[in-house]
């Protein structure tokens, strides 16, 4: 009887207790997310103000598409706040590593930027244009699919701006490109997100913006690193 304490106290010995590193860990993500959140409604300030005072975002959804042509920078300087998490861990700075990444990833951000919104919203004019139309149920899906690719393309590429900071834009594009295909699930679960992302804006602009971001962008930058060093091992 005498001796079942001491079993107890053995037993509970073997069981690993969480250490600094790791509370450390939950802290840097936890932090990392958070000011992320900030950052990025700071760096789109425009865009949100619009979107929390506008009472239907979607009835003017050029204007809002125009806007959120200052996304891509700070979505390239985010996606740097988590590369610095990876690397350093519980000891990383997201403020000064978002600042960092958006001086240095802005001459290559901005225009993907640029070019990915006038893609977008031409394909949106095409689709309200033929929408209507007779032929309209077999162009609809094409503008859809097109819309989609332009779209991981335009994340993919962004992602390779922090992941290979020294590759021009033409290789960027066509590496994106190419991985968005090839990897067609990651580019699918990318889209989900980006549209909880969305929807969560459009319904609570303060709120979901203060929540909900740099989480599930976290989700979109791990699938988009993974893809990119799959593809430079197999080569």
């Amino acid at each position: 009887m005498a001796q079942h304490p001491v079993r107890r106290r053995g037993l509970v010995g073997r069981i690993p207790s969480p250490g600094f590193e790791t509370f450390g860990g939950i802290f840097g993500f936890i932090y990392t997310f958070l000011t992320g959140n900030v950052l990025m409604a700071l760096a789109n300030a425009p865009l949100v103000l619009c979107l929390a005072l506008v009472a239907d975002p979607l009835a003017a959804w050029p204007f809002f598409l125009a806007l959120s042509v200052t996304i891509p920078p700070s979505l390239a300087s985010l996606f740097a706040s988590f590369q610095a998490l990876n690397d350093d861990g519980a000891a990383t700075k997201p403020v000064a590593s978002f600042l960092r990444g958006y001086r240095r990833g802005f001459r290559r951000a901005a225009p993907l930027g640029l070019a990915a919104v006038a893609v977008l919203l031409f394909l949106g004019m095409d689709l309200a244009i033929v929408q209507p139309m007779p032929a309209g149920a077999v162009l609809v899906p094409v503008i859809v699919v097109a819309s989609a690719v332009a779209l991981s393309v335009a994340v993919m590429a962004l992602a390779g701006v922090v992941l290979l900071p020294t590759a021009g834009l033409k290789s960027l594009l066509k590496a994106s490109l190419y991985l968005s295909v090839q990897r067609w699930y990651l580019s699918l679960a990318m889209l989900v997100l980006l549209g909880i992302i969305a929807a969560a804006a459009l319904l609570q602009p303060v709120l979901g913006v203060a929540l909900a971001p740099a989480p599930l962008l976290f989700v979109v930058w791990s699938n988009a690193s993974y893809a990119y060093s799959a593809a430079l091992r197999s080569t």
